[in-house]
């Protein structure tokens, strides 16, 4: 069988040492190189050919956003992890690097209290990623002229060669291959099941979200005006301040005003709360007032915050009048949660498989049969202001700054 090759850039010797004991726990995955800076690790990538490369976020000489930034150049579609630690600074260039291309990250473990328990937990989230991002079948291509027809795997060395940019404009996608996930083998056609007639009235919009989720938002969140009439609630699956740095972002390059949800927060129109890292997010109505409610219960999928946690929550505020939407991401949390809404008489959306970066939760939620529409990424902006008109008179539309065509 042959192994998953693996580069570590890193200009720690521990971190390196760390991480390479990590993955030698796992006898598909091969550490067949190290690096101290991005300098020396772009010299050893056509040498060594990895599957994947794991690139610490600060280093000297040449640091995470610098590598990654020529890995995209000469090599679109080798799979990149960042591995970062929970400083504001490296959770902020962490965030930047997903938008210039990482397929994912890691948080560097911290207060783990030994060795061991460090080695153990990264291996529980590193192996899982490794694993879904390399594919055994994409060796290394070296080609010096154009080729337009190249195939959709693997990954390419030339100044202007390789393949054609997925329509999202996110990195090749992944079918979600996690122990547990059967979506090689999913039907295309979701099964028929009877459900309550969706509602005409969309009051509030709760998207779910993992792997590939934060340039997923990027390419929604910007498109949609300030005065939409509706308040957009979001879970991505993302460690403490991680979630704080990407609200930033988010906010910067929307119309829309988006923040890291509070306890208390106030839920309005024309607003985007993204949940805090490692808090499930809920909401509470008093009177006529809607407000955030946040809470450190049990994981639910593994995950806290939780989609499922959100998208319940919403059923009990606003009934059947809402529009979900589950984008790129691995695992199944939200389909539960998908289910409940469509049962109550919700709308469901989800990302379809070509320009999901990991088709594990819309595509479990597309297999399911519970979405009203599977739609590219690029087609969501477009397809949430469509709902949102729904049931809305026209005059009140065009105060607010929304099309009725």
């Amino acid at each position: 069988m042959k192994k998953l090759k693996v580069l570590i850039v890193d200009d720690s010797a521990v971190v390196r040492k760390v991480l390479t004991e990590a993955m030698a726990s796992d006898p598909s995955i091969e550490v067949v190189g190290i690096a101290a800076n991005g300098k020396i690790a772009l010299a050893k990538i056509p040498v060594l050919a990895p599957d994947l490369i794991t690139l610490d976020v600060e280093m000297p000489e040449m640091d995470g956003l610098e590598t990654l930034s020529e890995i995209r150049k000469l090599y679109p579609t080798l799979p990149v992890i960042m591995f970062s630690t929970l400083t504001d600074r490296g959770t902020q260039i962490t965030v930047d690097a997903l938008a210039l291309g990482a397929n994912d990250y890691l948080a560097k473990p911290c207060n783990t209290g030994s060795l061991g328990a460090t080695v153990k937990a990264i291996q529980d989230e590193l192996i899982p990623k490794i694993k879904v991002f390399c594919k055994r079948s994409c060796p290394l291509t070296i080609t010096t002229t154009r080729s337009d027809s190249a195939p959709a795997s693997g990954y390419r060395l030339s100044p202007g060669v390789g393949q054609k940019p997925s329509p999202s404009g996110l990195p090749s996608r992944i079918v979600d291959a996690s122990p547990g996930n059967p979506s090689a083998a999913w039907p295309t056609k979701p099964a028929s099941r009877a459900f309550t007639n969706p509602s005409s009235r969309i009051d509030a919009i709760v998207i779910g979200t993992s792997t590939g989720g934060p340039n997923a938002l990027t390419k929604v969140l910007p498109l949609l005006p300030a005065d939409l009439p509706v308040p957009i609630l979001i879970v991505q699956h993302m460690p403490p301040v991680f979630t704080a740095r990407l609200a930033e972002r988010l906010d910067q390059l929307s119309k829309l005003s988006v923040v890291e949800a509070a306890e208390g927060m106030p839920v309005l129109p024309g607003r985007a709360y993204l949940a805090p890292g490692d808090y499930h997010m809920s909401l509470q109505r008093l009177g006529t007032q809607i407000k955030i409610k946040l809470n450190q219960d049990a994981p639910e999928n593994s995950c806290r915050p939780a989609v499922d946690v959100l998208f319940r929550s919403a059923i009990q505020t606003w009934g059947g009048n809402l529009l979900a939407v589950v984008l790129t991401g691995m695992g199944q949390d939200g389909m539960k949660g998908s289910e409940m809404i469509r049962e109550t008489g919700g709308t469901i959306l989800a990302q379809d498989e070509a320009s999901s970066v990991v088709w594990g939760m819309p595509g479990a939620v597309s297999r399911a049969g519970l979405a009203h529409e599977v739609l590219p990424l690029a087609d969501v902006p477009a397809a949430l202001g469509r709902y949102v008109r729904q049931g809305r008179p026209a005059s009140s539309l065009q105060t607010l700054g929304v099309s009725n065509t």
